[in-house]
């Protein structure tokens, strides 16, 4: 009897299990349901999810890339500016040493950018970016107490190594979280940081020097260094706090961003939209193979360099306008701003159509044939006035082009994350030499030049 009782409990108790573990079988079953119609991209809350995930970066990750890309440039292009005020007589500057100082920068530029993007797969963008950015800043700033040629060979060719991880690191990482049909756009806007800083940088040079020329024993032009160097290093601290580091990850700004939907989903809508899936164990010298072999790669390393050639004139349009005789300094460091604000506009109304009509071939061509008339135009007369219009021209259909050819490549060379990280490096790292060539086409030009045709 008591074996009976004994034996009834256990299948009692055996099949209270069974129920149990059903239940608990039909409400996972019933989850996992659940789950995959909210990771459905058709269903309306993961559009939901996606849009306020979208709206998020555009409002951190773009304005902060952005400014660090401003200030990136405004460091590394302030010479052009300080070479209308005692830049050259200061530390003795002779012959072709200007032009020389302006190319050894990309020379530092070319040896940092593949070692630093195969370095970017494998840490923290968020500390990363914001590492060099501190660095190069304070590296900056100390050109303000270059004395002599070597001393500022010298900065200048660190300051290029510093800088060089941030622009591929940033187009790497705005590559991760925006898909195809994203991209261009969010490319024109961080692309227009150089524009704008380009604009700016001779309005402020022009501020600077009309009043801190000659205070505490400083000319403007170490002023011009110290001031952008400091600005620089501020946004470098506030990029640790606001970048967020890889889709899916739980560090940097997606901690306190993004939920842990919004996390979700900005790795699986990336690993929908690309061509083939990441591998897990995806190398990144395997990315360096596939990226060296792929004949598309060393296509856009050709397009890149003949617009880097094309746009050497940036180191010298402050000169340029200068030998337009149109008035003092000042007057000349303002009237370099309107070309490039134009050719923002420009670039973002250009970057807009590409999206829409996901078109990139005759959204690049189009305006190089531009930047082609403004050449010829510039050549072809000595008035004043078509020669400075000629400008907006050349300048506007650069810089355009030049943002859409980035962001066609990240598109296209995005088999891997490893991959589109050792692309986008080689080709910007190879694209440089046009900016090493490009100032010796200005072999003849000085401050007081009245053309420029003779480069």
């Amino acid at each position: 009897m008591s074996n009976e009782k004994m034996t009834t409990g256990a299948r009692s108790e055996h099949h209270d299990t069974i129920i149990d573990q059903t239940n608990m079988s039909e409400k996972a079953m019933s989850e996992l349901k659940i789950e995959e119609a909210f990771f459905d991209p058709v269903s309306e809350e993961y559009r939901a999810t996606e849009k306020r995930l979208v709206r998020k970066l555009d409002l951190t990750l773009v304005p902060m890339l952005w400014v660090l890309y401003l200030f990136n440039y405004l460091d590394r292009n302030n010479i052009a500016q300080a070479r209308l005020n005692t830049f050259e007589k200061d530390p003795g500057l002779k012959g072709n040493q200007f032009n020389i100082a302006v190319s050894i920068l990309n020379v530092g530029y070319m040896l940092m950018q593949l070692p630093s993007n195969m370095l970017l797969t494998r840490v923290r963008p968020s500390l990363y970016l914001a590492f060099w950015a501190a660095i190069w800043s304070c590296v900056s700033a100390s050109t303000a107490a270059c004395q002599n040629f070597g001393q500022l060979i010298a900065v200048r060719l660190v300051l290029g190594i510093l800088e060089a991880p941030f622009f591929p690191g940033a187009m790497f990482l705005l590559s991760c979280y925006y898909t195809r049909k994203e991209l261009a756009l969010r490319t024109a806007i961080l692309y227009s940081g150089l524009i704008l800083a380009t604009a700016f940088s001779g309005l402020i040079a022009a501020g600077v020097f009309e009043g801190l020329d000659g205070v505490h024993g400083l000319a403007g032009w170490q002023w011009l260094f110290i001031l952008e160097g400091a600005g620089s290093f501020l946004v470098a601290l506030v990029a640790l706090v606001v970048l967020p580091d890889f889709p899916g990850s739980n560090t940097g700004s997606c901690k306190w961003l993004l939920t842990e939907e919004e996390r979700r989903i900005s790795a699986d809508r990336m690993q929908r939209d690309r061509v083939t899936e990441k591998r897990i164990d995806s190398s990144v010298w395997t990315g360096l193979s596939a990226a060296l072999k792929d004949v598309r790669t060393w296509i856009f390393v050709a397009m890149l360099t003949a617009n880097h050639s094309a746009y050497g004139f940036n180191n010298f349009f402050p000169t340029i306008v200068k030998g337009f005789k149109l008035g003092d300094n000042t007057l000349t460091l303002i009237l370099t701003a309107p070309p490039y604000l134009l050719a923002t506009v420009i670039a973002f109304a250009v970057a807009m159509s590409s999206d829409r009509m996901k078109e990139r071939g005759y959204h690049i061509a189009i305006p190089m044939v531009f930047s082609c008339i403004g050449f010829i135009v510039s050549v072809a007369t000595l008035n004043k006035a078509a020669r400075y219009t000629a400008a907006f021209l050349y300048i506007g259909g650069c810089f355009s082009s030049n943002a859409l050819i980035f962001s066609w490549a990240s598109n296209t060379l995005n088999q891997s994350a490893e991959k589109r990280a050792c692309a986008t490096a080689i080709i910007n790292l190879l694209s440089q030499l046009g900016n090493i060539w490009s100032p010796y086409f200005f072999l003849q030009m000085t401050v007081h030049a009245t053309s420029w045709r003779s480069c």
